[in-house]
């Protein structure tokens, strides 16, 4: 390890730094792309295994690494390094919190449109950082809207197992320069290199936004989303949460001018008002919408994307099994059902097709994996997959690599892609699927 010094700061590794139960070593700190670049030559020479923290708010998302030697903390490398206003286009280091990128670009009037999934977890509850956003290819509500965080990324500068420095896309949109290393990286759980610098796609602000919420039963929930999905009100987000023995609830997300805003959202509550889908439990979040009708509707919620927990990876017995379950639109009626009636409170984009389903820490194991396979063969026959995000020690050690992340198509090429980015198998190692 005294190699490891003399490239940026380093300290022995404490109780606290493990990765999803397996401790480390040391604790490495950068400060830039070159400081990363020493250190992992350093690591590469000495064959030790590195695996990336931002916040920790996702760390034991995944499976657990084969072997940590040295965490990679990117929270020195968390300045905004430009926000081009007339391009819409933000440069980042991986290390911004989410949050604060987003008080930062608003400033200008922009918005990095990602949804922090992971909001209150991590180190002080400060959720998702850039870098950690990139490397899970987070997603939420709003990808209806402005697409997936891979198709928001347009520019990466990154360090590749032996320390070699590269960069991919540019500054612009319409950059076409090169290979788009900037996808292939995004959801590669830092299996591939290390980001240390992201730019971004940006939005404008909203000038207005609302959202309307409806109480629908199962058996409305299909003819409810049908024309939802299709909308000329332009909704921005299309969420569903649902818990057992409750009815789903609809939230819908608009924003734009004024009064065009406000003008939809009474018309779409109008629509889902009607006595065959929610009836009179609609109400508008907004400047016109009743107080008391909100609250009365948003009782017995679940949370925000059934992710949010109190517990960090120092403790990380304590958390509930949450799983990525996807669809073809026209399934999410059945699948919401079928997986609350197995247990699960769900939440997630019926307009996009992508659910997070979340079980109790209390479950036992053995009902946790039947669950899963359940709600997974249910998602295949509906065109989708489940995926196994999380999950207390005792349900992770009965499910391996092909449980977890289930069947991946285009696995051997994925594995020959690992080979040419990280032939030693020194970046999280066993974390990603297949064993990556």
């Amino acid at each position: 390890m005294e190699r490891l010094s003399g490239a940026c700061a380093v300290r022995p590794a404490g109780e606290a730094d493990t990765v999803d139960g397996v401790p480390a070593q040391a604790v490495a700190r950068p400060s830039c792309a070159e400081q990363t670049s020493a250190l992992l030559a350093a690591c590469h020479a000495e064959g030790l295994a590195v695996v990336v923290r931002g916040h920790g708010s996702k760390l034991t998302w995944g499976r657990a690494p084969e072997r940590v030697d040295v965490i990679l903390e990117t929270g020195a490398m968390g300045e905004l390094v430009e926000h081009s206003r007339g391009d819409l286009v933000a440069t980042a280091g991986a290390g911004m919190p989410l949050a604060r990128l987003g008080d930062l670009l608003a400033e200008g009037g922009h918005q990095l449109v990602v949804d922090d999934l992971a909001a209150g977890r991590g180190a002080d509850g400060a959720g998702s950082t850039l870098g950690g956003a990139v490397a899970t290819g987070l997603s939420g509500p709003r990808r209806l809207w402005a697409g997936p965080l891979r198709d928001l990324v347009i520019g990466v500068r990154l360090v590749l197992a032996d320390g070699t420095i590269a960069r991919s896309g540019g500054k612009v949109v319409k950059n076409v320069a090169g290979y788009d290393l900037a996808k292939l990286l995004t959801g590669s759980y830092g299996t591939l290199a290390v980001v240390t610098e992201v730019t971004v796609r940006l939005h404008p602000l909203p000038q207005e936004e609302a959202t309307v919420l409806a109480r629908v039963p199962h058996d409305r929930l299909g003819p409810a989303l049908a024309p939802l999905v299709a909308s000329q009100l332009a909704p921005r987000t299309l969420e569903v949460s649902a818990r057992p023995g409750a009815d789903p609830l609809l939230s819908i997300g608009l924003g734009g001018s004024v009064e065009g805003t406000r003008e939809r959202a009474q018309t779409l509550a109008a629509e889902l008002g009607s006595p065959d889908l929610a009836g009179p439990s609609v109400a508008v979040v907004g400047p016109e919408g009743p107080p008391e009708k909100t609250a009365q509707l948003l009782a017995d919620e679940t949370g925000t994307h059934g992710t949010a927990t109190d517990e960090t990876d120092a403790d990380h017995s304590a958390r509930p099994t949450l799983v990525r379950a996807t669809s073809r639109l026209s399934g999410i009626p059945e699948l919401v059902r079928e997986a609350t009636d197995r247990g699960f409170a769900v939440t997630g984009s019926a307009g996009v097709g992508v659910l997070h389903a979340r079980l109790p820490e209390g479950t036992a194991p053995d009902a946790v994996r039947r669950a899963v396979e359940e709600v997974r063969a249910l998602t295949l026959r509906l065109g989708g997959s489940t995926v196994v995000l999380d999950a207390p020690p005792a349900v992770k050690a009965g499910l391996d690599a092909e449980a977890t992340w289930g069947p991946v198509p285009g696995l051997d090429l994925m594995r020959r892609v690992k080979a040419e980015f990280d032939p030693v198998r020194l970046l999280a190692p066993g974390r990603f699927v297949g064993g990556l």
